[in-house]
């Protein structure tokens, strides 16, 4: 187990949004707001752990034929937990999450975590991979959220600092289009640009120094 390789890899190399693509649904719907940005990306965290958890426990007992099934129910029911607790502390998040919070349950990064890494590495592996990716996540969702709220709003850390968010734009001067979906789409390409980027020039400088 590399700490710093899956750090690494959730974080920028394999980050489930910028690279894997995964979970886009979520990622354009709710990324208006630094407050929803946040919850939904902990939450996954959470379920992502919870589950990786359980299903390398598991992983030997569960037949292959319906591995499938099982992990869903599983993630099911780590979903299940993390939404009747929002619904009972967090009631404001709850509402503006709303839907994608049950469509967890779907969601390619849970699933695709499960099949690709829990059900083939040990307990302490996976907790990390679950950690990392989830990190790596929320660390994109908030990205796109400050972007899209500040551009789009104008403000900063809506429902976080402030119920509205601290005022950063003057009011005439956003662009509305930026909380729309054509923002998101905007935000989340040149994002991906920017990841790509980065990861070349640090693969490039990894090579400089390997020749030295």
């Amino acid at each position: 187990m590399n700490f710093k390789k899956q750090l690494r890899e959730g974080l920028l190399t394999q980050n489930p949004v910028l690279v894997q693509l995964l979970g886009m649904c979520s990622t354009m719907a709710i990324t208006t707001s630094l407050f929803n940005g946040l919850g939904m990306g902990l939450s996954v965290l959470v379920i992502l752990v919870c589950s990786n958890v359980v299903i390398s426990l598991l992983r030997k007992v569960i037949p292959s034929k319906i591995r499938i099934a099982a992990y869903i129910v599983i993630i099911a029911g780590f979903v299940t937990m993390v939404d009747l607790l929002m619904q009972a502390f967090l009631p404001d998040l709850s509402e503006s999450l709303g839907v994608f919070i049950p469509l967890i349950v779907v969601n390619c990064i849970i699933l695709g975590r499960a099949e690709a890494f829990a059900s083939k590495h040990s307990v302490a592996a996976s907790a990390v991979d679950g950690v990392t990716q989830g990190l790596g996540y929320t660390a994109a969702l908030v990205v796109m959220c400050i972007i899209r709220e500040l551009l789009g709003n104008g403000t900063f850390g809506g429902g976080v600092l402030s119920a509205d968010g601290i005022r950063i734009i003057a009011e005439p001067y956003p662009a509305l289009m930026m909380i729309l979906p054509v923002g998101g789409f905007l935000t989340l390409g040149c994002l991906i640009a920017f990841s790509q980027w980065l990861i070349k020039k640090l693969d490039d400088k990894e090579k400089e120094a390997a020749a030295k």
